[in-house]
């Protein structure tokens, strides 16, 4: 009984013996299927003390009514749900003392005995809460009555008189159970209950308490238990005390556990009865009057019981202090008001020696967890000790206990959660033997010990370390900087943190704040603003947070576990709090009672998160009345307390609590176990529920709603950092070191606090800003000297020492003196937190900022894109985009580390060092810098090696911090490890992951450039390799947010090239499966080593792909291992060419094994942030690639630390000094790209066909008056089959290319591109078409009448033909007589009808110039001369058109320049301004085009109005050119202007007026109709019947629709025929440019290239043009009119059909003329458009056979005519094959270069975000470039000016220069240009440049001499070669 209580004083676990097990699998078995009775299990009644008078109770089965002693009914209260499983907490309820006195007299003696014994076993047990035991006897008995009642309708009272009894655990009384007997029995069958003291699925450690028995009841026990088993007794409670203790977990044997399983199963799937688990019920202490309660079944009433008391037992005190583990111990004495927090209080009456004792048991419990652990005798466990490289992380179940903590550290540092779940191994014992058994070590034929409730073994052999222990243990053994790293780490892992800890040493509270302060949380909050949802982003250390705070307790003991409930509240799918359904969950836990931890709820933005803001939630372990320190801090700091309590009811020794608490202001929710009551609110802010009965989704889903409700009307009130403020508790911030770091840091952030943080670094760190990024733009500079080199690198070295000096002068900034001379004085451990701080403290400044930038950089971003899909060439993107360069200028300037410090050091040190200065008093000594940071490199800091912001490496300072470094440690090897990747894709979490480094891995806050840090590699394996250190080198992002948008790339390939050379192997990190992203960086890293001759380089690579979703997938990672391979080897190849090396494959150049190279990883987080841990697997591919790596660098002998040294600078010169600059794109990428665009260009034609042909048929319905309305649907689905194919042919070549890899990343925006082109297409022709039905609709007044005039002229003709009968013969006297008639005709049929007259546009420009107030001879003058046609393309403005402003003051301030600008040079204008006049002409004449064509010329005729309209927009527009400019333009300027407008206009205002006047002019119409009617005529005079006359009208009517519709369908076909054939257009973009320069080349006509320079798409369509003249006309007419034969007799087949069917039709039903009319053209609708055949003259025609063959005949004669049509015919139709290939071809991008005018070459009009580019540029000299102020033309290419260190202006009037470097900065014109260096011309403008130099010198006034001599070696070269030369593009 000794070694049970002890187990229960400290909360030991419940323990079962096997035969109870047994008999509850029957039980419920048998019940699992029943109707269970309300009552049936009432009888199950244990005691309970009154916690007010002490009196004790008695539960008893009473008899029936009937029976001579009344029946005694018993209330029984559910103290737990019946839902609880297991080990609940059921109640004992109080009965009477005098019938427990009358039940025990009729017990005999023989059974009083026996249950006296059995008592006492199930009492030792009991009274520890260890765990129920019941006898074998009692089992059988059990599954009897269980098994009988398992199919019946169960009594009401059956299992009333079922009872346990419990100890008191104050007053010492004892309890007995006995089972009450029928009144008719002699002996009563004995029952014993054992009461289940803790529910299953409470917490391991869960709260039972101990309780505590007089010593009279022990000795009584005593007397009647064996000396052996006393023995035995005593040596388990010592064992189970120690346990207790320490807060020792519960202890279940093997048998429970059982037990548990098919329990929880059997009961699975029932509903249970409310009152069925009522009788089982527990006792519990009263903690006021120490009074005891007993639970008996009790056989009469009148039966007594002797109260027996026992001396108090003391309870242990954990040495650690803090409570132990679930369970608690109690204080003996409850009056003493002892608390179970703080164990050393002494109690008031109690004794100070026992106390003190308590403390060493405790202490001697921790000591030997901290022993099993291994931390005892070692110090303070510090980050040093993990920043190494060591052995791997143990994996599976072989870690025994002593590497535990270790193995828990290692796994917490590589972010694997799982490290809180490491399987441990019973050291000393079978690892193999995983299901061990215990054995018994008492006698075999002892049968007391078979029926004992204790097992003899020794279990403390068994009990595994609690996973808790192992990480409080860690916790509590390390240093203070280790604690933040392994809090930063809990927290990423989504874990809960230590929040409140007892102390082990000094028994206070600590709040360990510090290691909070590195914790940064980002949420979404969600706001309702009118009726929609605001989203906001938060970003900001955890310590300012200003949230809510929810904390959780429990009183007493319970079933639910309170941490599993908080989970589902967090995080349903992680376990953030750990309980007691954990793997490796136990039941001895030392460190965690009294321990509160925190974790923070962090919302997504979503509408399934769970709660709209971030809200800290806090869980106290252990039993809150025992703890009331943490309890009373909680309760005061928290927004909200929920409170978890077994039962609700005002006898409970928790009222006191719960009625406070119901008092406070703050909001409370009670959680009762034992009701089952749903959520009510009983006042404002205080909630109760019931968990009885309910699942715990319910549960969690009813609380979320409770706490959203309280805290929507609460204000924030919780700020970690405010715990430094709270009494009571000593926060960790407190200690000295701590507290002198913060001051020294506070030092430097009062410096900074409440400035723009924009502005810090200019005005603190002023070395690293402008002075030092010139600084390293004039060094690069020395290395491309131009000119007189002497004197120039004199100058050079000049400037440079003066930026030396403007630093010096700078340099003793406050924060930066603060700051070194910190460093100087403090400590090492000082100099560490005063660190840690400033980052801290400048964090929390910026973090705010970077997250507010950093949400408008993500809106304006996601606004870019919705634009560019919407509105790609948009000013409103621009806009965009130059707001977001803005936001991303912004957020570099915002971003301010510890690195910016260090950097100014750096600059400091450096150019103090270039002067050789002494520092002045008061100035820290520079000197001492390089060792400052090289201690700090030691340590572990990184340290920046290449400034990114700079994009140079200050070797200077890099040289002097690693010769410290090496004067410290030696000359070390090292290991050198670069890494690069694309911003954002996991490099520092990696790195940080798998060497445990300290990277910055912020978003927003990536690393920039490249830094570098020292890790140590550890002595255990420092054997297995030939270095001492692995130094890693981590890259800033390539492509960085910071520098997306339109700077180059120039600085990634830098870079990359650097960080590349400088590593002995180089991790190249890809985010997702596909390395297209990384293919540029690869081509010219491969490309750049080449050309390394100096620097003697021979890395390795190994390829990560991050992010990746089935990595388990070995056939598809095959795959794309092969495919990178090829890649590579194609790479090396091209490179190959380009520098003349013998090079076949990648491996040639770099180390590579494809095989081995290339690494897979899983996604970082295991669902979505920012709730989300980190993926395991995650861990597990670092684990892996960390060994691959370290297996490979044991190969390697590294390169010593001097050697390194001078490497950096070897290779950053050689990268200077190379010539090339790497920012080439892909050569293989640009050949990939080219064959997509020949197939972009089938695709669109077999779009563009298709559509013709449907447009053709649908217009002539149109014109038949078929159809007066064209729908998108039907448009649609005519293409679909074409669309559907074409997108098949699409996804075959995206997939099955070979290539296919890098045809992806075009994949979308060409699928987009196609799509809108069809789109387009359809838009396009439904636009055509409706304006063909508005003509149509327009010109109804004439259709109307036409038949009217038919009918009449037919009349009037027949007549006349009466007349005229005798005359038939003569041709010539019938045709006198017809025309003498006609025009009386056409008089009479249109006197009513106003003619349409014709149009003089020449006399209306002429007025309308005149009405603008222009003299009239300068517009005679213009005139005559022909002056304003080359208007356009004159090559100087200033001879003609220009005068110069001079404006006041101008020449008092200019001087000089007024004399050189407008003086001696006025007569000439820069050539960018002659380029602007030019552009600007062109766009006046498309924008008044455009204007016109909008007007409705063809359906309603020409006004003199819309001229006007014109010539007012264009003098406007020279008004406001001439405004911006420091000229001004002559009247001849606008006369000309006006006058080259007008006539281009004219051509289409005639043609749009005559189609006007053709459709609807009367008088024409009939003129046009003469002929016809004359035949009629004069076949109605031969006497030709009415069928013939019919006929040959029909054939005349036919002549004319079958010449359009053929002209038309040839058109068609022939631009597909030569769209095949003609080599120019059928390829892409380039391949049409290769043509026209050949062709211009062979006219060598200087006006044609001169046209093609400045308007190259009018050059091109009269290319396309004469190419289509010649091939029809010339080279292939042949093959041209068989394709309009073919047509030809298409037609007529489909004529004779129609005639053919109408006949027919109309033979078969009788019908008339009119019928057939009908039918006939019914059959043509579609294919031929039909003039109005007018019946009304030949009804009589019957013989409709003879009709046939009349029109049959006719029909012969127009097709032979028709074989013979000119092909100029079709340029009178609508469809014309030059004009469908000018659509088809010139349907791409027109933007010129703005430096040589080269056009761009890509294929799709809009290619964005592809750059423009052209594979060969050209001489400036073609467009005019010249000196500004001088006549000298400038003959340089721009690809040639890129590379060089030259300048350029802009624009005309621009005051500053841009180098040609840096020439995307020169504005929008610049910006999207990618003008790559290439040193090969292009001979063909070499050519040009010689060939016309005289005519270029002439065209633009300018000369090539001095500097702009033409080289001699261009005019070696010839007309053939220049042609030839066109090939290599």
């Amino acid at each position: 009984m000794e070694a049970s209580n002890d187990n229960i004083a400290g909360g030991g676990g419940e323990s079962e013996t096997k035969c109870e097990t047994d008999k509850k699998d029957s039980l419920e078995e048998s019940t699992a299927d029943t109707k269970t009775d309300p009552m049936n299990d009432e009888a199950q009644h244990s005691e309970t003390k009154d916690t007010t008078t002490g009196e004790e109770t008695k539960s008893a089965s009473t008899e029936s009514k009937d029976k001579t002693v009344g029946e005694v009914k018993h209330s029984v209260e559910i103290k737990g749900n019946v839902l609880t499983e297991q080990g609940g907490a059921e109640h004992s309820e109080k009965t009477d003392g005098n019938i427990r006195s009358e039940a025990e007299i009729k017990v005999s003696s023989e059974t009083e005995k026996k249950d006296e014994k059995q008592m006492e076993a199930s009492n030792d047990n009991i009274a520890g809460g260890g765990g129920e035991s019941e006898t074998k006897c009692e089992t059988d008995k059990k599954d009897l009555l269980e098994e009988s009642t398992a199919d019946t309708k169960p009594d009401p009272m059956n299992d009333e008189a079922q009872h346990s009894e419990t100890k008191d655990t104050t007053t010492g009384e004892e309890t007995k159970s006995a089972s009450t007997e029928s009144k008719d029995k002699t002996v009563g069958e004995v029952k014993h209950s054992v009461e289940i003291k803790g529910n299953v699925l409470t917490e391991q450690g869960g709260a039972e308490h101990s309780e505590k028995t007089d010593d009279n009841i022990r000795r009584e026990a005593e007397k009647k238990v064996s000396s052996e088993t006393e023995e035995e007794d005593e040596k388990q409670m010592e064992a189970s005390n120690d346990n207790i203790a320490g807060g020792g977990g519960e202890s279940e044997t093997k048998c429970e556990i059982d037990k548990k399983d098919p329990l929880e199963e059997s009961t699975a799937d029932t509903t249970p009865d409310p009152m069925k688990d009522e009788a089982q019920n527990s006792e519990t202490k009263d903690t006021t009057t120490g009074e005891q309660t007993k639970s008996a079944s009790t056989e009469s009433k009148d039966k007594t019981v002797v109260n027996k008391t026992e001396n108090p037992a003391e309870s242990k005190c954990n040495i650690l202090n803090e409570p132990g583990s679930a369970e608690h111990s109690e204080k003996t004495d409850d009056n003493t008001g002892g608390k179970s927090d703080i164990r050393s209080n002494p109690s008031k009456t109690g004794d100070k020696e026992k106390d003190e004792s308590n403390i060493k048991k405790y202490k001697r419990e921790a000591e030997m967890l901290l022993s099993r652990l291994h931390l005892q005798e070692q110090e303070k466990l510090s980050p040093s000790d993990f920043l190494k490289i060591g052995p791997h992380v143990k994996q599976g179940n072989e870690i025994s206990e002593k590497d535990l903590a270790d193995t828990f550290l290692q796994k917490l540092m590589i972010l694997d959660y799982r490290a809180r779940y490491i399987p441990e191994r019973q050291d000393g014992s079978d690892v193999k033997d995983s299901q061990s058994v215990l054995v018994s070590e008492s006698d075999d034929n002892d049968l007391d010990a078979l029926f004992s409730t204790t097992v003899d073994v020794d279990q403390s052999k068994l009990t595994n370390v609690h996973p808790m222990d192992v990480q409080m243990a860690v916790f509590h053994c390390s240093d203070s900087f280790l604690k933040q790293n392994m809090i930063t780490k809990l927290s990423q892992c989504q874990y809960a943190l230590p929040f409140l800890v007892p102390n082990p040493e000094t028994a206070t509270i600590e709040c360990p704040l510090w290691t909070f302060r590195k914790i940064i949380k980002t949420w979404k909050t969600t706001q309702i603003k009118d009726v929609s949802n605001v989203i906001t982003m938060k970003s900001m250390p955890i310590c300012n947070a200003q949230t809510h705070m929810v904390s959780f307790f429990r009183l007493g003991s319970l079933s639910e576990s309170k941490s599993q409930l908080m989970n589902s509240l967090i995080n349903d799918r992680h376990n953030t709090f750990f309980h007691r359904n954990c793997p490796g969950s136990t039941k001895s836990r030392h460190l965690m009672d009294g321990v509160a931890e925190i974790a923070w709820y962090c919302p997504a933005g979503k509408p399934s998160d769970s709660f709209t803001d971030c809200i800290a939630f806090c869980n106290l372990h252990g039993d809150a009345l025992m703890i009331e320190k943490q309890t009373k801090i909680l309760t005061e700091t928290s927004s909200v307390n929920v409170v978890l309590v077994p039962t609700l009811e005002k006898s409970h020794r928790n009222t006191t609590v719960i009625s406070d608490l119901y008092k406070s202001q703050k909001p409370l929710i009670i959680l009762i176990a034992d009701n089952d009551c749903d959520a009510v609110q009983m006042k404002p802010g205080k909630y109760k529920m019931g968990l009885k009965d309910r699942s715990q989704s319910n549960v969690s889903k009813k609380l979320k709603g409770i706490i959203g409700k309280i805290l929507s009307g609460l204000q924030t009130s919780f700020q970690l950092k405010s715990m430094a403020n709270v009494s009571g508790i000593r926060v960790d911030e407190d200690d000295p070191v701590c507290r002198k770091g913060e001051k020294a840091a506070m030092e430097i952030f009062n410096l900074i606090q409440g400035m723009n943080i924009s502005k810090i670094k200019d005005t603190f760190l002023p070395c690293q800003g402008q002075l030092w990024h010139q600084w390293a733009r004039i060094k690069k500079e020395l290395y491309h000297l131009k000119g007189n080199a002497e004197e120039e690198k004199s100058q050079k070295n000049q400037q440079q020492r003066k930026i030396r000096e403007d630093q010096c002068s700078v340099s003793c900034s406050e924060l930066m003196k603060s700051f070194t001379e910190s460093l100087i004085s403090l400590s090492s451990q000082e100099i560490e937190y005063f660190l840690k701080w400033t980052q801290i403290l400048i964090d929390a400044l910026c973090t705010d900022n970077l997250s507010s930038i950093l949400q408008s950089y993500d809106e304006k971003w996601s606004e870019v894109l919705v634009l560019k899909k919407k509105h790609p060439n948009s000013q409103k993107l621009e806009r965009k985009q130059d707001e977001l360069e803005t936001i991303s200028k912004k957020l570099q300037s915002a971003t301010f580390g510890l690195e910016h410090i260090f950097r100014e050091m750096g600059q400091i040190y450096e150019a103090h060092q270039a002067l050789k200065k002494q520092p002045n008093s008061g100035q820290t000594n520079w000197s001492k810098y390089p060792k400052l940071a090289a201690d700090l490199m030691i340590s572990g800091h990184p340290m920046e090696l290449m400034d990114g912001d700079a994009g140079h490496v200050p070797l200077t300072w890099i040289s002097s911090v690693l010769e410290e470094v090496i004067k410290k440690l030696g000359d070390q090897r090292v290991f050198v490890l670069s890494v690069l990747g694309v911003q954002s894709s996991g490099k520092s979490t990696m790195l940080n992951a798998m060497f445990g480094l300290q990277f910055a891995v912020s978003a927003g806050r990536c690393t920039k450039g490249a830094f570098m840090q020292l890790v140590k590699v550890s002595e255990e394996i420092q054997k297995d390799f030939r270095f001492d250190y692995v130094l890693v080198v981590d890259t800033e992002g390539l492509r960085a947010l910071e520098l997306a948008g339109k700077s180059t790339l120039h600085h990634d390939n830098t870079l990359a090239t650097f960080v590349v050379g400088l590593g002995n192997m180089t991790l190249i990190n890809i985010f997702g499966e596909n390395p297209t992203e990384m293919q540029d960086v690869l081509q010219i890293v491969v490309q750049a080593f080449m050309r390394m001759k100096k620097v003697k380089l021979s890395p390795s690579c190994v390829f990560i792909h991050q992010n990746v979703t089935d990595i388990a997938a070995a056939e598809k990672n095959m795959d794309g291992k092969r495919h990178l391979q090829e890649k590579l080897d194609q790479m090396a190849q091209l490179a190959a060419k380009e520098e003349v090396c013998d090079v076949k494959c990648f491996s040639d150049i770099i180390a590579f094994d494809v095989q081995q190279d290339v690494k897979y990883f899983a996604q970082l987080w295991e669902g979505s942030p920012p709730m989300a841990p980190p993926n395991p697997g995650y861990s597990e591919s670092v684990q892996e690639l960390k060994r691959m790596i370290l297996t490979k660098a044991s190969q390697s002998a590294g390169i010593t630390l001097s050697h390194f040294k001078s490497k950096i600078q070897d290779l950053w010169n050689t990268l200077m000094n190379e010539q090339f600059v790497f920012s080439f794109k892909n050569t293989l990428e640009i050949a990939v790209y080219r064959k997509l665009e020949v197939q972009y260009g089938n695709w669109t034609w077999d779009l563009r066909s298709r559509m013709l042909t449907i447009e053709n048929q649908l217009y002539t319905r149109i014109e038949n008056g078929k159809l007066d309305n064209v729908d998108r649907t039907y448009l649609f689905n005519e293409m679909r089959k074409t669309y559907e194919k074409i997108q098949k042919d699409m996804t075959s070549h995206f997939e099955d290319n070979r290539d296919k890899d890098m045809l992806v990343q075009w994949r979308g925006r060409f699928e987009i591109k196609i799509k809108g082109f069809h789109e387009d297409q359809v838009t396009e022709v439904k636009r055509k078409l409706e304006e063909v039905i508005q003509q149509k609709k327009a010109c109804k007044k004439l259709d109307d009448k036409k038949p009217e005039f038919e009918n009449k002229l037919l009349q009037k003709s027949k007549e006349l033909a009466q007349q005229l009968k005798d005359k038939a013969k003569d041709e010539e006297e019938l045709q006198k007589q017809f025309n003498s008639v006609w025009t009386n005709w056409v008089s009479e049929l249109t006197e009513d009808i106003k003619p349409i007259k014709d149009i003089n546009l020449k006399e209306d420009e002429m007025s309308i110039l005149q009405e603008l107030g222009i003299e009239w001879s300068l517009i005679d003058e213009s005139n005559s001369s022909r002056r304003y046609k080359n208007v356009s393309k004159v090559g100087n403005y200033c001879n003609s058109y220009v005068t110069h402003k001079i404006k006041q003051g101008f020449k008092a301030v200019m001087g000089y320049a007024r004399q050189k600008v407008v003086g001696t040079q006025q007569n000439i204008l820069p050539h960018e301004e002659q380029e602007m006049i030019r552009t600007f002409i062109n766009n006046i004449y498309q924008q008044s085009l455009d204007a016109i064509k909008t007007k409705p010329v063809a359906t309603r005729g020409y006004s003199s109005t819309y001229l006007q309209e014109v010539a007012k927009n264009v003098q406007e527009k020279v008004t406001e050119f001439e405004s911006e400019r420091n000229y001004s333009f002559k009247k001849e300027f606008i006369v000309d202007v006006l006058l080259y407008v007008f006539e281009r206009l004219e051509s289409w205002l005639s043609d749009s007026h005559q189609t006007f006047k053709k459709n609807n002019d009367a008088l024409t119409y009939l003129n046009n109709n003469k002929p016809q009617y004359s035949n009629v005529f004069r076949s109605f005079c031969k006497g030709n019947s009415s069928a013939v006359v019919f006929g040959e009208m029909i054939c005349d009517k036919l002549k004319v629709s079958t010449v359009e519709t053929v002209c038309n369908k040839t058109a068609i076909d022939l631009a597909g025929e030569m769209r095949c054939t003609i080599p120019a257009f059928n390829g892409n973009r380039l391949d049409l440019e290769k043509h026209v320069l050949k062709s211009l080349a062979e006219k060598e006509d200087f006006d044609d290239f001169i046209n093609y320079i400045r308007h190259p798409r009018e050059q091109v369509e009269a290319f396309i043009k004469e190419e289509i003249e010649k091939y029809i006309f010339r080279e292939h007419s042949g093959k041209a009119q068989n394709i309009l034969k073919k047509n030809v007799d298409d037609i007529s087949q489909l004529v004779r059909q129609a005639l053919f069917e109408a006949t027919t039709k109309v033979k078969t039903q009788g019908g008339d003329i009119e019928m057939w009319v009908k039918e006939y053209s019914s059959f043509l609708k579609d294919e031929l458009p039909l003039d109005t055949i007018c019946c009304q003259n030949f009804s009589d025609i019957n013989n409709f056979d003879f009709l046939k063959e009349e029109i049959e005949k006719g029909l012969v004669n127009i097709i032979e005519e028709m074989n013979h049509l000119s092909l100029d015919k079709m340029k009178e139709f609508r469809l014309r094959p030059d004009q469908i290939l000018i659509d088809q071809l010139c349907e791409c991008c027109w933007v010129t270069c703005p430096f040589c005018a080269a056009v761009c070459t890509n294929t799709l009009e809009d290619h964005s975000p592809e750059d423009h580019s052209v594979p060969f540029h050209r001489s400036g000299a073609i467009k005019g470039w010249h000196y500004r102020h001088t006549d000298i033309m400038s003959v340089d290419f721009c690809t040639t000016n890129v590379v060089s260190d030259r300048s350029f202006y802009p624009e005309t009037n621009s005051e500053y220069t841009i180098p040609f470097k840096q020439y995307r900065k020169a504005g929008p014109r610049f910006a999207n240009w990618r003008i790559t260096p290439d040193e090969s011309k292009l001979k063909y403008w070499t050519w040009f440049v010689c060939r016309f130099e005289k005519d270029l010198e002439d065209h633009y006034g300018h000369k090539f001499k001095g500097k702009g001599e033409i080289p001699s070696e261009w005019k070696t070269h010839t007309k053939e070669e220049a042609i030839k030369s066109l090939d290599e593009m």
